[in-house]
C-alpha cells in the first residue's frame, strides 16, 4: 500500500478525505500556535544572538587590529624620522669640524689682519707740517719800516729767498709723506680683501647651520606629531605608506622584469655546463642553475646593500663593527663581480650557440639559405647586459625593504576592513534571521487563521458581554 493510499481516511471519497485532513491538520497547527511560535522565536532569537555575538567578537578584533597597525606605523613612523633627524645632526656636526674647528685660528687670523690694518691706518693718517720757530722772527721783521734803508731791503730779500727755499723743501717733503701714505693704504687692500672673504665665508657657515636648524626644527616637530599620536600624524604616515607601497611594487616589477631577461641571457649556455637533458623533477636542471645564479645575486646585493648600511634589513649585518662589515663589503662585491663576469661569458657562449644551432638548422633544411651576416654587436650587447644586470639587481635590496615596511601598513589595513565587513555582514545577517522568524510566525498564523478568525469573534463577543454587564450593574447600582 502506498503512502497517498494511506493518508486517505475515506477511500470513496479522496477530496472529502483531503478536507478533513486538512481541517484536522489546522486544527492541529492551532493547538501547538504557542509553542510553534516560541520556538520559531527561540530558534531565530539564538541565531540573532550568535550572529551578533559573532559580529561584536569580529569588531573586537578590527579594533585591535586598527591599534596595531597604527603603532606599528607610528613606531615605523617614528623610527624614520629618527633616521632623518640623526642625519641632519651629522651634517651639522659635519659643518662644525669642518668649519667652526678652525675658528680659534680663523679669529687669530683675523685679529693679525685687523692689527695690520690699523697699524697701516696710523701710519697713513695726514700730520700736519710743523712751523719753523723763525716764523715769527720773520714776521717781526717784515712788520719794521725801511725807511729807505737798502740794507734793511736787503735783508729782508734775503729773508723772503730763504723762505721760498724752505717753502720748497716743505711742499717736496709733503708729497713724499702724501705718497707714502698711499702705498701704505694700497697695502692695506689686500688685507681688506682678505677680511672681507673670511666674513663672507663665515656668513655662509652661520646661514647653512641657520637653514639646517630649520629643518631640524620641522622634523622635531614631526616627531612630535608622531610622540603624540595625532590624528595628522597617522594620516600622513598612511598616505606616505600607501605611495610607497606602489612605487616600490612597481620598481620590484620592474627588477623581475630584468630578472627574466637575465634568466633567459643564461638559460641556454647553462644546458651546455650541466647538461641539457638532465632534470630534477619536472624541471631542467640547467634552468635552475640559472635560477640559483640570479638569487644568489640578488642575495649577495642584499648583503652588500646592508653592509653599506642603506638598507637595514638585516639587523645582525648593521651591528658589525666596521673592520668586519668593511671585509664583507670586499667580499660580497667580489662575488658579484665573479658572478657577472661568469654572466658576460655565458652571454658570450649563448651567442655561439645561438649560431652552432642556426647553422645546423640551414645543414639539415632541405631548402638552400643565404649565410647570416656575422656581427659582434649581438655579441658585445648580449655580454654587456650580462655583465650590468648582476650589478642592477643588487638595488632591488632599497625598493624591497619599502616594500616590506609599507606592506605591514597596507596589508594591516586591507585586513581591519576586511574584519569590518565581515562584521558588518554579520550583523546585517542576524537582523535578517530575527525578521526571519517573524515573517515565519505571519505565515503559521496566516496557515490557522480560520481558528484564530473564530477565536476573535467569540473573544470580542466575551468582552462586548462583558461590557454590557458592566453598564448594567452601574445603572441598578
Amino acid at each position: 500500500m502506498s503512502l497517498p493510499e494511506i493518508l486517505i481516511i475515506w477511500p470513496g471519497s479522496p477530496v472529502l478525505s483531503l478536507i478533513i485532513e486538512f481541517v484536522i491538520a489546522i486544527l492541529l497547527l492551532y493547538l501547538a500556535r504557542g509553542p510553534a511560535h516560541k520556538a520559531i522565536y527561540s530558534l531565530s532569537t539564538i541565531i540573532h544572538s550568535g550572529l551578533r555575538l559573532m559580529a561584536r567578537s569580529v569588531l573586537l578584533g578590527e579594533k585591535r587590529v586598527v591599534e596595531r597597525n597604527k603603532e606599528v606605523l607610528l613606531a615605523t613612523g617614528a623610527k624614520a624620522v629618527e633616521r632623518l633627524i640623526e642625519r641632519e645632526f651629522y651634517r651639522v656636526d659635519a659643518v662644525v669640524k669642518r668649519d667652526m674647528s678652525g675658528y680659534p685660528a680663523l679669529q687669530h687670523k683675523l685679529g693679525d689682519q685687523i692689527a695690520r690694518i690699523d697699524e697701516d691706518y696710523r701710519e697713513s693718517t695726514e700730520v700736519p707740517v710743523p712751523s719753523p720757530d723763525w716764523v715769527k722772527a720773520v714776521d717781526t721783521l717784515a712788520k719794521l719800516p725801511s725807511k729807505g734803508d737798502s740794507w734793511i731791503a736787503n735783508i729782508l730779500g734775503e729773508i723772503h729767498k730763504t723762505a721760498q727755499a724752505q717753502y720748497k723743501n716743505t711742499m717736496e717733503e709733503y708729497r713724499k709723506a702724501v705718497s707714502v701714505r698711499h702705498s701704505l693704504l694700497e697695502k692695506m687692500m689686500p688685507y681688506w680683501r682678505r677680511l672681507s672673504q673670511t666674513l663672507d665665508q663665515v656668513d655662509k657657515t652661520i646661514i647653512g647651520l641657520h637653514e639646517r636648524s630649520k629643518v631640524i626644527d620641522s622634523r622635531m616637530a614631526e616627531y612630535e606629531d608622531i610622540r603624540n599620536q595625532s590624528e595628522k600624524a597617522v594620516r600622513m604616515l598612511t598616505s606616505s605608506a600607501m605611495t610607497q607601497f606602489f612605487i616600490s611594487a612597481l620598481v620590484l616589477l620592474i627588477a623581475i622584469g630584468g630578472a627574466v631577461i637575465n634568466f633567459n641571457l643564461i638559460a641556454l649556455p647553462m644546458s651546455e655546463m650541466v647538461g641539457g637533458g638532465s632534470y630534477i623533477g619536472n624541471f631542467k636542471t640547467s634552468n635552475i642553475a640559472a635560477l640559483v645564479i640570479i638569487l644568489v645575486e640578488v642575495a649577495m646585493g642584499l648583503y652588500l646593500m646592508e653592509s653599506l648600511r642603506i638598507t637595514h634589513l638585516f639587523p645582525v649585518i648593521g651591528h658589525m663593527d666596521d673592520k668586519m662589515r668593511i671585509r664583507m663589503i670586499w667580499v660580497t662585491f667580489t662575488i658579484l663581480l665573479i658572478l657577472a663576469g661568469v654572466e658576460a661569458a655565458l652571454a658570450f657562449m649563448r651567442d655561439r650557440i645561438a649560431a652552432d644551432m642556426q647553422a645546423l638548422r640551414h645543414a639539415l633544411a632541405t631548402v638552400e639559405t643565404a649565410e647570416p651576416v656575422s656581427s659582434w654587436i649581438p655579441t658585445v650587447g648580449q655580454m654587456v647586459m650580462g655583465f650590468i644586470l648582476p650589478f642592477a639587481l643588487t638595488f632591488v635590496a632599497i625598493p624591497l625593504e619599502s616594500f616590506v615596511q609599507s606592506s605591514r601598513t597596507v596589508f594591516g589595513s586591507a585586513v581591519a576592513s576586511l574584519l569590518r565587513l565581515i562584521g558588518f555582514a554579520l550583523r546585517l545577517l542576524g537582523n535578517v534571521v530575527r525578521y526571519i522568524g517573524e515573517f515565519l510566525v505571519n505565515v503559521y498564523d496566516l496557515l490557522i487563521f480560520p481558528p484564530l478568525w473564530l477565536e476573535n469573534v467569540i473573544r470580542n463577543r466575551e468582552q462586548h458581554t462583558e461590557v454590557s454587564d458592566i453598564i448594567v450593574n452601574e445603572e441598578v447600582s
